[in-house]
């Protein structure tokens, strides 16, 4: 039998008491400043410049071949991200990849990201840390330098 206290918690809404109050809480990250998690305008604006650079160097070598432009991309972000960390657009707003543990990510973890961010799909599905399916799958954050 249903009683008043079954009712009464579902008309006073979903516990959010487990609910960060900012993104990367859960995460132990500040909420501002360096080591804080790198918000969406950080994000598009680095992959943006990623972007408009691979576009740059294919129009230059390979004729503005979109095929090859996405080769540009990836190969980018593979290198730049599995040995350095970040890729130039990440650099240039100030953000870097790194393991969960504060280590860097590998040249594996750089190609696997890579890859899943050619799918498009993985990036713009966001947990409440603002880490997409691609930081998910090889458990790095993407943080404010």
């Amino acid at each position: 039998m249903v009683n008043r206290k079954d009712i009464g918690s579902w008309l006073s809404g979903p516990d959010t008491s487990n609910i960060s109050k900012f993104p990367g809480e859960r995460l132990g990250q500040p909420e501002s400043g360096p080591g804080s998690m790198a918000r969406a305008g950080r994000r598009i604006l680095a992959i943006c410049i990623d972007w408009g650079l691979s576009l740059l160097i294919s129009n230059a070598f390979f004729g503005g071949d979109p095929t090859a432009t996405l080769a540009v991309f990836a190969v980018e972000q593979m290198l730049l991200v599995g040995l350095l960390g970040y890729s130039v657009g990440h650099r240039i707003m100030g953000i870097e990849v790194v393991k969960l543990d504060g280590r860097q990510p590998s040249l594996l973890d750089g190609v696997i990201r890579a890859v899943l961010i050619c799918l498009v799909i993985p990036c713009i599905i966001v947990d409440a840390d603002h880490r997409g399916l691609h930081d998910r799958a090889i458990k790095t954050i993407l943080i404010r330098r």
